[in-house]
């Protein structure tokens, strides 16, 4: 296979690993595995060159070197497409995404029945597998597409598992409501709240409707016909586009102006949906997962996530308040 692009260049380690220390030989295996090495021989590993690919290895050698092995770093461009195809082809991640698309289906079978917390337990396992191939494909193909598919298919299957009623995305327009239209009203949503539920109801409760009240329904169509009914479909405020329905409350309420909320609202997104990796959601999830298995209803759920959410709120606030103040001349 030739390619038609430019010659790529090489970070080369050349290396011996200390032979007196069996738990320094194998962290350092494994360090390179975890880096996306090939090896072209034993003792010489191939990186595709980049800065901080450079930088890693480098320090990598330098650990090897204290350990008492030798390392070497060099740098080096393939002299043909020929070179360069088979370099490319020791990077060939088929067979990682294959066995991870075989774990998922085997996964699939198991979801049925289990735990919420397992099955959150059990995607974080997989996404972290998932990953931690993504991360090392330096040459993404095929296989990668077929990994993508997979993956974001046994997310929706364990979603809709865990979450019954997970609205599908509406195509419509988000109009620009009055809040004093929106006082003391009664809201209605699935019960067992999660991230964007329970964020949303946060958000009418302190920004929209103070007095408002919230039934926790069993199923979408036991929601009343006076209820102004959010997450989940034909509901009045729901999943538009490729917003998620707090930040589809946000722009029906004229909030989206507020740096804050706007920092929540990213980090709902990526645990509702995906997206862009938030640094905050992992933990804001953990807290979840915990007060889930501590609190008796969703009434007590939204009252112990909405003191996380107003300690978020407040950090937020506080940072872009010093950012804002920071950018302003002299």
């Amino acid at each position: 296979m030739r390619y038609m692009h430019d010659l790529s260049s090489w970070s080369l380690l050349v290396l011996t690993l200390p032979t007196e220390n069996a738990t320094a030989r194998m962290r350092f295996w494994r360090a390179l595995k975890a880096k996306g090495c090939a090896m072209l021989r034993d003792g010489i590993y191939l990186l595709p060159f980049t800065p901080d690919r450079e930088a890693a290895l480098r320090e990598l050698a330098n650990a090897i070197g204290e350990s008492g092995g030798t390392a070497h770093l060099l740098r080096a461009p393939s002299l043909s497409h020929e070179q360069e195809a088979e370099f490319r082809d020791l990077f060939d991640r088929s067979n990682d995404y294959d066995a991870l698309i075989g774990a998922l289906s085997e996964a699939r079978k198991s979801v049925f029945g289990q735990a919420e917390t397992e099955l959150r337990r059990l995607i974080r396992r997989l996404r972290k597998d998932y990953e931690s191939i993504v991360a090392i494909d330096f040459f993404p193909t095929e296989a990668a597409t077929r990994a993508e598919a997979a993956w974001q298919d046994f997310v929706a299957h364990v979603d809709t598992v865990m979450s019954p009623g997970e609205p599908h995305p509406a195509e419509q327009a988000i109009r620009a409501l009055a809040l004093e239209d929106y006082r003391g009203r009664t809201w209605a949503t699935r019960q067992r709240i999660w991230v964007d539920r329970v964020a949303s109801a946060w958000l009418i409760r302190r920004f929209i409707d103070p007095d408002g009240r919230f039934l926790w329904l069993t199923s979408p169509g036991a929601c009343p016909p006076d209820a102004l009914g959010f997450d989940f479909d034909g509901a009045a405020f729901t999943h538009v586009g490729e917003r998620v329905t707090f930040e589809v409350l946000m722009a029906s309420f004229s909030l989206e102006s507020d740096p804050a909320l706007l920092r929540l609202a990213a980090m709902v997104h990526a645990l509702d949906v995906g997206g862009a990796p938030v640094p905050e959601a992992i933990g804001f999830e953990a807290i979840m997962a915990g007060a889930r298995e501590r609190v008796a209803d969703d009434d007590a759920m939204l009252s112990e996530m909405s003191r996380v959410l107003d300690s978020m709120y407040a950090h937020f606030a506080a940072v872009a308040k010093s950012a804002a103040q920071g950018s302003r001349p002299c």
